[in-house]
């Protein structure tokens, strides 16, 4: 007798993932299979497939593209703050890049009329042609990892990233990166 087996329980079980009974205790510990270990190396390796390019072009590290592709698609000057919402990374390095990118004439700081407390950042003309040339080179590369992918495929694991965020959002309230 041939045994049909579930779609679900068999990509559970190809990821480390299966429900403890008496006859079937959890598998072993497997980093290669560990969920948040395969996130993370996929995470280094696209960041690396970009950091490439910005590197290599204008000796930019992540934290400082980040800035300035937030900067770059803002109407107007953000407060850090708003930097920080918006890019998942913490403040010290937001800071820290902001500071990198004022040295370098990426971006200029401004007295922020509405609060005369903080200041309003926004890329310098430097900062915009840079901006400018390397989006769409990235672009570039986010199409050659998306070759061979359907948009129903696209759309599928951006569904996916996005009930796993709703899933953890519970857990990540007042947590900081």
């Amino acid at each position: 007798m041939t045994k049909l087996t579930d779609p679900e329980t068999e990509t559970q079980e190809a990821i480390g993932i299966a429900s403890e009974t008496p006859e079937m205790p959890l598998p072993d510990f497997e980093l290669e299979t560990f969920f948040p270990y395969r996130v993370r190396v996929f995470y280094s390796d696209v960041t690396r497939a970009l950091s490439a390019i910005y590197q290599r072009d204008y000796g930019m590290m992540p934290a400082e593209w980040r800035t300035m592709a937030i900067l770059g698609s803002a109407s107007g000057g953000l407060q850090a703050s708003e930097i920080v919402a918006r890019s998942s990374m913490d403040k010290v390095v937001v800071s820290r890049a902001v500071k990198r990118m004022e040295e370098r004439g990426f971006l200029t700081r401004e007295s922020n009329e509405a609060d005369g407390r903080s200041f309003l950042l926004q890329l310098s003309e430097d900062g915009r042609a840079a901006f400018e040339d390397l989006a769409p080179k990235l672009k570039a590369v986010e199409q050659k990892m998306l070759s061979g992918l359907s948009p129903a495929e696209i759309e599928g694991f951006l569904a996916v990233t996005r009930r796993i965020r709703e899933n953890l959002s519970d857990e990540l309230d007042g947590v900081s990166d």
